[in-house]
């Protein structure tokens, strides 16, 4: 009797905690009369953005800037500066203080969530599966796939032959959260699933910070192949990765201090000349003469995310 009226009364108390959280209203919620998000060009816009978690610290402040359809802009700065944030106002997932996101003229917060977030993909840091099949998992992205479509996805994104290799192939179970693969398998798994749905307007969330050089290549013509046509958003701090970006955005405490291609940045010779140099430090250069005839050292790497004419 003690035993199962301590079990009543801890579900009891789990049953009062689920109601209260069905009874919460999101904060972020569908305008009354919001339409779908129809998207043409992928064009996306930030107007004059400002946002902060708490109104007694600005974590955004005024940025704008505009990304045309098929093109990559590329996030970078220190840790905490409010890279992840930004793409979270994309999604959605928080509503801005002040200012607009517009993706193609229309603004975020006149559309649905559903049509909102169907017509984005991500490829986080950490990937998150299910204890199913990989089978299953990469079909969660688009749930009427046929299995050639998931197959072909899966040779798109390099895992295919890793997949056929196990006993079990596409039926094998990958364990809780995935731990039964490797860290490079997870994440060509997360593009697999994003080439799978097939976005319009891709993000990438230092989508390469766990893996070693030679699986980071597989990633890369896969990255190359996810983004080509597609409006493609990256948070890199291996700079090596976002050289051929059509646009790169320095971010610190919240706001843009440079903006322009890796070489107009190197020229430049601020904060993404610090960075860049300090992360090749005693690796090979090649130069890059400025206007005052001085020089600044250039990519000579490989880049992961190429523009839509890499």
């Amino acid at each position: 009797m003690s035993y199962s009226f301590r079990h009543l009364s801890s579900t009891l108390i789990d049953a009062e905690r689920l109601l209260q959280l069905l009874n919460t209203n999101p904060s972020v919620m569908d305008q009354e009369n919001a339409k779908d998000l129809v998207i043409k060009e992928g064009k996306v816009e930030f107007q004059g953005i400002d946002f902060a978690y708490d109104p007694r610290k600005q974590i955004i402040k005024n940025v704008s800037f505009e990304v045309d359809g098929g093109k990559t802009v590329a996030f970078v700065g220190e840790t905490g500066g409010g890279k992840s944030t930004m793409l979270k106002l994309l999604f959605r997932f928080y509503d801005v203080t002040n200012g607009t996101v517009l993706i193609d003229d229309q603004d975020l917060r006149s559309v649905t969530l559903t049509s909102l977030r169907e017509a984005i993909g991500l490829v986080p840091q950490d990937p998150a599966l299910f204890n199913q099949s990989i089978r299953q998992n990469i079909r969660y992205a688009k749930l009427d796939a046929t299995d050639a479509e998931i197959e072909d996805a899966c040779r798109a994104a390099a895992i295919h032959d890793d997949i056929v290799s196990f006993p079990d192939g596409y039926n094998s179970k990958v364990g809780e959260r995935g731990v039964r693969l490797s860290g490079g398998q997870l994440q060509r798994i997360a593009i697999a699933r994003v080439l799978l749905k097939n976005p319009k307007i891709v993000m990438l969330d230092e989508a390469t910070s766990a893996v070693d050089s030679a699986i980071e290549a597989q990633i890369q013509e896969a990255f190359r192949k996810l983004s080509k046509g597609r409006t493609t958003f990256v948070i890199a701090h291996r700079l090596g990765t976002i050289v051929e970006a059509d646009q790169i955005l320095v971010i610190d405490k919240g706001e843009v201090i440079e903006r322009g291609t890796h070489n107009e940045l190197l020229l430049l010779g601020g904060k993404y000349y610090e960075l860049w140099t300090k992360q090749t430090a005693g690796a090979p250069k090649s130069r890059v003469e400025n206007k005052e005839g001085s020089t600044a050292p250039s990519a000579n790497v490989e880049p992961l995310i190429g523009s839509e004419q890499g």
